[in-house]
């Protein structure tokens, strides 16, 4: 079986190629089945999610908890192994954003919806009514506090960078399609175009609608709840439905506008405003009581760790278990391909050991922030019996909470309404960029596709959050998360694997080819100084490549032809490539490149007016399928580049016959 390591064009698409019909067929279809089931049968959809979840919570849950535990286990140990020194990108990659921009993108990948909605309830909830011990007590406000740390923290975001992980390494090290399907590939070959990886693609499409529909949903109940409580309109589905109906439609228009116009504008000023809401609370509320349990979260959230990861309260089973943790872990699955592919996009470049790192540690630091400002100051309140009304509004419509919370604090209806905007803005940026993604998968990871189908998918996550609704209200969005998340979970496992096949086998293919490095060219050592101190200008080095290098890699591929093995080779201005058994196992690539670097200060060797004439110089680099050599061969005699041509072809088969042997 073939790998994208050895295979230059194995899993490619051709630029041509024209959308994979087959995923948005079979997505749209199924989706369509489900809207039609919950409009149709409201009551028997609502009986059926019930029953859903009540048997994977009771049968399946250990699945879950062990896969998530599984997941975050694999990152961790990817980024702290050798294979953490791997770039996503060719070797030569650099990354396309500073840390700086790098980690504000990480920063607002972590913010949502659903931040704004349990960052109140959430921590009340399991202070008034905790999965363990007295209610109420400061035992329960710590324990509150440690659940929603261990549900927002390093858990969702392993999640997140297993799908980032893979959709990154295999689409820009290996040049695989930007789908699910492409973690496949060391696994299956080349049939990952086919059903199997139609199945991939099909469950991520499925599993993306679902969890954006359950934001969706939690927005509309939360804007509901807003506006009754601060301008008298009423709480039902009719008004939840014209809102979601509303919403949609800016979204959709944010998505005719395009990312740059639209997502970017509306993700910065989602990015401020969540900033200044938690600032404000941060000042006008209990600021050094918020430090000082900031570090003792973190504190219990660490000393806790493994016994929540594996808690499955088998001695004492618990409906908290299913309408909380796994709610959480089946909604982090559900929304995994739509975070993943974004932080895969902004972190070409990056490697494997900062990829991770920044993902766990970046958006699980500001939620860990945001938590203990909206969380910690709620208890705040019930603790020092300032109020109840906070802890009495969660137990009694979540919805309100988080109003009910602003009210008690100065300027509560500026506040308020600034809430209720940051919800609305997140609600249109959701769905729109699940829009932007899902179409890119059910397109086979092509970047542009065709407008219409990007105003289906974003018309439909509206549509699905509003039969949610209708068949169940919170209920059914939990239940919703937790089944469409159920396949995905087994896609990401295979994932898993496949990731770290791909990543095997290229440490196979490194090892192989330091085994068997061949002496440098016999070069005199006037020749070796005059290359340390030459400095080429654009035209020597083309010179050289249509001059000298061509013929040579020609006669390779000519002696390659004659002795019956498919070879040719490629040439354009400041480019040569030779390629010999393409679409093979034993596919190779050899390439040549004029690349321009700045002059260095050093060259003391050129007078000062020949420096100030240019400021660049060129070299004729050496490129094989992962990327640039970085050595050059600019200078070699049409002898000396044959021998370094055959060198890497025979470390490419020292490398074949280490995978094989395996």
């Amino acid at each position: 079986m073939a790998d994208p390591a050895s295979s230059g064009s194995a899993g490619r698409p051709a630029a041509t190629s024209r959308p994979d019909r087959v995923v948005a067929i079979w997505a749209a279809a199924l989706i369509i089945a489900f809207v039609l089931f919950g409009a149709l049968l409201p009551d028997t959809a609502s009986a059926t999610f019930s029953a859903a979840q009540s048997w994977i919570t009771e049968e399946l849950g250990w699945f879950y908890l062990l896969a998530v535990a599984g997941f975050l286990i694999f990152v961790v140990g990817l980024a702290v192994s050798s294979h953490g020194r791997v770039r996503l990108g060719p070797n030569h990659s650099e990354p396309q954003f500073s840390y700086g921009a790098w980690f504000a993108m990480l920063f607002s990948a972590g913010m949502g919806i659903g931040l704004v909605f349990f960052g109140v309830a959430e921590p009340v909830t399991h202070f008034m009514a905790p999965p363990e011990g007295e209610p109420a007590s400061i035992a329960a406000a710590r324990a509150a506090m440690r659940l929603s740390y261990f549900h927002w923290g390093l858990h969702a975001w392993a999640i997140y960078a297993v799908v980032g992980l893979s959709l990154a390494y295999f689409s820009f090290r290996h040049g695989l399609p930007l789908t699910l399907r492409s973690a496949l590939y060391p696994l299956v070959g080349e049939r990952i175009h086919g059903p199997i990886g139609h199945a991939v693609d099909i469950f991520a499409v499925i599993g993306t609608m679902f969890g954006v529909a359950t934001s969706l949903g939690l927005g509309a109940l939360q804007v509901n709840a807003g506006l009754s409580h601060m301008a008298g309109v009423p709480v039902g589905f009719v008004t939840q439905v014209v809102l979601i109906a509303v919403i949609t439609a800016l979204a959709t228009l944010s998505v005719v506008s395009g990312l740059d116009k639209g997502i970017r504008l509306l993700s910065n000023a989602n990015l401020i405003m969540a900033s200044l809401l938690m600032a404000f609370v941060f000042v006008v509320g209990p600021t050094t009581f918020l430090l000082r349990t900031f570090v003792q979260n973190l504190g219990g959230y660490i000393d806790q760790f493994a016994v929540r990861t594996f808690n499955m309260y088998a001695y004492d089973p618990k409906d908290w278990l299913g309408d909380w943790t796994l709610f959480y872990w089946g909604w982090w699955i559900a929304w995994s391909p739509f975070v993943g592919m974004f932080i895969a996009r902004i972190s070409r470049g990056r490697t494997i050991r900062e990829f991770v790192l920044g993902v766990l540690l970046v958006p699980a630091g500001f939620t860990f922030a945001w938590m203990t400002v909206f969380g910690d100051s709620a208890l705040h309140l019930h603790l020092t019996g300032v109020t109840e009304a906070v802890s009495r509004t969660v137990q009694q419509d979540v919805t309100m909470s988080l109003f009910v919370f602003l009210e008690q604090f100065p300027l509560s209806l500026v506040s308020s309404w600034l809430a209720m905007l940051l919800i609305v803005t997140f609600f249109i940026t959701s769905a729109d960029s699940a829009a932007l993604v899902v179409s890119t998968i059910a397109a086979g990871g092509q970047e542009h596709v065709p407008m219409p189908q990007r105003i289906f998918w974003a018309v439909s996550s509206g549509v699905i959050a509003a039969v949610l609704l209708a068949t169940g209200g919170l209920q059914a969005l939990q239940t919703a998360a937790i089944v469409s998340a159920l396949p995905f979970t087994v896609m990401m496992l295979l994932i898993c694997y496949g990731l770290w096949r791909g990543l095997a086998r290229e440490g196979l293919r490194h090892n192989a080819l330091a085994q068997s490095l061949p002496p440098r060219q016999n070069r005199s050592w006037e020749r070796q100084l005059h290359g340390i101190l030459s400095y080429p200008r654009r035209e020597e080095v083309l010179g050289f490549l249509h001059g000298v290098a061509a013929p040579a890699l020609e006669a390779v591929a000519a002696e390659l032809r004659g002795r019956g093995l498919e070879a040719e080779l490629q040439q354009r201005e400041g480019r040569l490539r030779l390629i010999s058994m393409p679409g093979a196992p034993e596919e190779f690539h050899y390439s040549l490149r004029l690349r321009e670097y700045v002059l260095p200060s050093f060259s003391y060797f050129e007078s000062a007016e020949e420096a100030e004439q240019r400021e660049h110089y060129y070299r004729a680099e050496v490129f094989l399928e992962d990327g640039s050599q970085d050595y050059d061969v600019m200078g070699l005699t049409r002898e000396e580049l044959i021998q370094d041509v055959l060198g890497q072809y025979d470390r490419h088969f020292q490398y074949l016959h280490a995978v094989r042997a395996r």
